[in-house]
């Protein structure tokens, strides 16, 4: 009886963190869809912001602010937390832009720079070609060409023809919901819940 009562505990346990964990990432999802209502020009202007929960002008944005603004509305502070672990493991990210420290002004805003964030604090997912692979909440980055990195969050729905979840991106139009998650070549897949 103790063997089954211990079973049925730890049965009951996983169930509750499971459904925790899906529905962050439904949240995070149904955030992301939000933010396609309001309008945004594309602008990946340099701008000083204050810290933390610093954002751009909410009218403006690019394909980085999509991602920091759909975790912002659940209460997760990108611009904190990459800054927090860049000043802590500097040498880990990338050294393309002539940095000798972080910026909490833009670090958050680049593609490469969350790239290494959530493959440290959150789940790197296999890439595949199978659209089954991504749900909603995930998080996926691509190359477009040469050194143009892409990212955008999967959401809770689903192509025309039914075969896959669609992103919300913003890759020149605004933060739009597009049927687009194999439009380009995918060069990380993840998910981030803190």
């Amino acid at each position: 009886m103790r063997k089954i009562t211990i079973c049925l505990l730890v049965f009951l346990v996983t169930v509750i963190v499971v459904s925790g964990q899906e529905d962050f990432f439904t949240r995070l999802s149904d955030a992301a869809i939000e933010l396609t209502k309001i309008k945004v020009e594309y602008d990946p202007a340099y701008v000083d912001i204050d810290y933390p929960n610093g954002d751009i002008p909410a009218n403006k944005g690019v394909c980085t602010d999509v991602v920091i603004r759909a975790y912002r509305k659940l209460g997760i502070d990108l611009q904190k937390e990459v800054h927090e672990d860049m000043s802590a493991n500097f040498d880990l990210y990338p050294d393309m832009w002539g940095l000798h420290k972080p910026d909490k002004n833009i670090d958050h805003r680049r593609v490469q720079n969350l790239m290494v964030f959530f493959a440290s604090h959150g789940t790197v997912k296999t890439i595949t070609g199978n659209p089954d692979d991504y749900t909603p909440g995930d998080i996926v980055c691509w190359n477009l060409g040469g050194e143009i990195t892409h990212i955008g969050l999967v959401v809770d729905k689903k192509s025309d023809d039914g075969k896959r979840f669609m992103i919300v991106h913003n890759i020149g139009a605004g933060q739009v919901l597009a049927d687009c998650l194999f439009d380009f070549r995918i060069i990380g897949h993840y998910t981030y819940k803190k």
